[in-house]
């Protein structure tokens, strides 16, 4: 009887099976609805009653909502680097913000190439920012300009990306006088001060909210009216989480955690996740996944360089464990960190604690709720949470449970009852690295060099051994993140080593237990200017200020390739880095260079006080 069952059961699933690859085989339409910078905190499906997104909201209604789809950046350029390729850009080197650095177009294809030799038309309305260089980002579209619903009508099948700007950024930025929405119906972040300006600006981006809801129903009313929505898989979310100060950039959950809603309709019911529509998947999807599942469910050839998961459709593989995230540069602010989330927990590790998770960003200040955050903070009037993101250090690790903690606010990480998790995390994080060849284990400025040099792009330098040994440069930022005196004499062999990326770990690693090494005048002279920068901090923090400041003040005067490192240390110097900044105002800079300049022109004395450390 139960073997009669099973052959049962087992020809189900072959006939369900079937089915699903007799819906791809019928090439479904797909309309992509894009968003900017809003994580699920902004949608009144995931959970906020003041959020105002009917259309969102009944979207999920007639599909299905992803509870755990997370962004593998934080940012917008990062994060569509991934999404075109199916590749993380901080495997190719394309993870620092506003950055075009080259891949190897012959071996990387972007997924809409892959659509189009398919015989899919696909169209792009109109936002790109692919973060990469040697092709035009419109290159690969049918369509880069306006969406044309005749055309797409007449040239099925299609896949068809139409962006919404009206939740950017930009629109939380300014005047945040007379909004539509009640500043009182808000819910505040737990580190947020509860402040009229923040309020107001809360409600500035609910405003901006409702207005990318609407634009959402408009694609959908579109849709409709062409008459194509029987034959059209329907795909909502935004490219990061956001808005407010401390998630767009941030590895925190409201940095990365994003909506995801599919709507597939009845034609395609084979390629359901669940029984019904409207059901909740709690399946943890990375955006990584998307492209190589869009090629799956339209059945294009799927190219064994991306890096994702199918989710959904007749080849849907096993889950993941863990989700994974990377932030570098953004503009002008350097930083360098990784994440690791699953359902529950979520991993920081900070590659340069050293310097404050709040680092003025001449954007991010363009908002109300930012100055005054900033200002209150300055005040001595915040609490210990409320300051603690300006404090000028943070922790190495952090780990937060999410579903007690959504803010991210209580760091479980010396909480010995986490250690298991901790360890299990740093672990799969390790492996991640290697998998995917982690292109971060060395300051931006020295991994461009190195590539230009040997004549090759970052994608493949960093899959080279002989140019880029990762498992050594994650071993050395370990020595150096330990913090600890026992390392001192590893880090000695470190600033010796014949590369400049373990020389540098050994830097940072002298840097962070505050021990001089013999031989520093050396690292002055270094061939790296990066690993001459970080040995001139030393020398500042450990007394030797005039060797260490004229050291920054020549490298400054013969335009270093690590300029922008260097005016980045001015800062983070606090007092110490005053006597710099007149000459500092005298260079000619461009780009991030000439945004730091700015920001260092308004720097004031001091910093506020805080030390994560103790935390």
């Amino acid at each position: 009887m139960q073997r009669r069952c099973f052959i049962q059961t087992g020809a189900v699933a072959v006939a369900g099976i079937a089915a699903a690859k007799a819906a791809v085989a019928e090439r479904p339409n797909i309309l992509w609805l894009t968003s900017e910078d809003d994580n699920v905190g902004w949608v009144g499906c995931y959970g906020n009653p003041h959020a105002e997104t009917p259309n969102i909201d009944k979207l999920a209604a007639e599909g299905f909502q992803y509870m755990h789809a997370y962004a593998n950046a934080p940012v917008c350029a990062p994060s569509r680097s991934t999404w075109i390729t199916g590749i993380h850009a901080i495997s190719m080197g394309t993870h620092p913000m506003r950055s075009r650095y080259e891949i190897p177009h012959g071996l990387i294809k972007y997924y809409p190439d892959h659509l189009r030799a398919n015989g899919y038309y696909c169209g792009n309305t109109p936002k790109t920012d692919y973060n990469i260089g040697g092709r035009d980002d419109k290159e690969c579209w049918n369509n880069p300009q306006k969406v044309d619903w005749a055309a797409l009508k007449q040239k099925q099948p299609f896949f068809q990306v139409i962006n919404s700007n009206a939740s950017h950024e930009s629109k939380a930025q300014g005047d945040v006088e007379n909004t539509l929405h009640d500043p009182a119906d808000t819910q505040l972040r737990k580190y947020h001060p509860d402040l009229p300006d923040v309020r107001k600006n809360y409600a500035k981006y609910h405003d901006a909210m409702k207005t990318m809801d609407a634009e959402i129903g408009a694609s959908l009313q579109a849709l409709e009216a062409a008459g194509l929505a029987g034959n059209t898989i329907v795909v909502q979310c935004s490219d990061h989480g956001g808005v407010m100060p401390r998630s767009k950039r941030f590895l925190f959950d409201s940095g990365l955690h994003c909506p995801l809603i599919i709507r597939i309709p009845e034609k395609f019911k084979a390629l359901w996740p669940a029984e019904k529509t409207g059901m909740k998947i709690d399946r943890l999807v990375s955006f990584i996944d998307m492209p190589k599942t869009w090629l799956s469910l339209t059945g294009s050839n799927v190219p064994g360089t991306m890096q994702g998961t199918i989710f959904l459709g007749p080849h849907t593989e096993p889950e993941k464990e863990f989700h994974f995230a990377f932030r570098g540069r953004m503009d002008e602010r350097i930083d360098n960190a990784r994440a690791v989330c699953d359902k529950q927990f979520l991993y920081i590790r900070n590659y340069m604690p050293y310097v404050p998770w709040m680092q003025h960003l001449n954007y991010l200040w363009k908002m109300k709720a930012t100055v005054a955050w900033d200002e209150y903070v300055t005040a001595g009037k915040a609490s210990e949470v409320e300051a603690r993101f300006f404090a000028p250090k943070r922790w190495t690790e952090e780990l937060y449970d999410n579903r007690k903690d959504p803010d991210n606010v209580d760091n479980l990480i010396q909480n010995p009852e986490y250690r298991v998790v901790a360890a299990r995390m740093r672990a799969g994080l390790r492996s991640w690295q290697e998998t995917i060849f982690d292109a971060g284990l060395m300051p931006e400025s020295e991994m461009v060099k190195r590539a230009a040099a040997n004549h090759t792009t970052i994608y493949e330098m960093v899959r080279n051994p002989k140019l880029y040994n990762l498992p050594a440069l994650i071993n050395a930022a370990d020595v150096a993140l330990a913090k600890s005196s026992m390392t001192f004499p590893m880090l000695m062999q470190m600033i010796k080593d014949p590369d400049c990326g373990i020389r540098y770990w050994g830097a940072v690693g002298c840097f962070l237990v505050t021990a001089k090494p013999d031989g520093i005048d050396a690292l002055l002279e270094d061939e790296s200017h990066e690993v001459r920068a970080m040995a001139a901090w030393l020398l500042i923090k450990t007394g030797e200020k005039e060797k260490g400041l004229a050291c920054m003040e020549k490298m400054l005067k013969e335009k270093s390739y690590a300029t922008l490192s260097v005016l980045n240390i001015i800062d983070w110097m606090g007092d110490d880095g005053q006597t710099l900044i007149p000459l500092v105002q005298t260079l000619k800079l461009t780009g991030d260079e000439k945004r730091m300049q700015a920001d260092l022109q308004t720097k004031q004395v001091g910093a506020p006080a805080g030390n994560p450390e103790k935390g």
